[in-house]
């Protein structure tokens, strides 16, 4: 297997969280948030030091006090603000129960996220979005 992975799981969904973990664990090291704030609270400091940041984040749309969509903005803004663009950024995956178009769109297009899963979420479609982003290698 090639490099480990940085990944942060933002998840107040016990049982969702757990599964994300469960899934990410063989590619990386996954640190586990349940709400926005605490994931822009951990976002903040690993930009702290260079080489620090996540490679993955995981983000659950429908949270208490910050919804994913809140904190994918956040996030770009406060990766613009470090200098951070294209390959550079931290891919996001959306995590959510919605799957209607206007959600898709607004994680996709303003949030410039790199995949969106629905919940329940597929181990072969999980791995299947890291494969395409070059995450993890092809083979299984």
């Amino acid at each position: 297997m090639g490099i480990k992975l940085k990944i942060l799981i933002v998840e107040d969904e016990f049982i969702s969280r757990t599964l994300l973990k469960e899934m990410l664990t063989p590619f990386g090291d996954c640190d586990v948030v349940m709400d926005g704030l605490e994931a822009l609270d951990v976002l903040a400091e690993s930009y702290k030091l260079p080489g620090n940041n996540y490679d993955l984040v995981c983000l659950d749309i429908m949270m208490p006090k910050m919804s994913g969509h809140e904190v994918l903005r956040e996030m770009r803004r406060i990766e613009s603000e470090r200098g951070l663009f294209g390959a550079d950024t931290a891919k996001v995956f959306m995590v959510s129960a919605l799957d209607d178009a206007k959600n898709i769109m607004e994680a996709l297009v303003e949030g410039r996220c790199q995949a969106y899963l629905t919940k329940p979420i597929s181990r072969a479609r999980l791995e299947e979005n890291l494969r395409q982003l070059k995450l993890i290698e092809n083979v299984s």
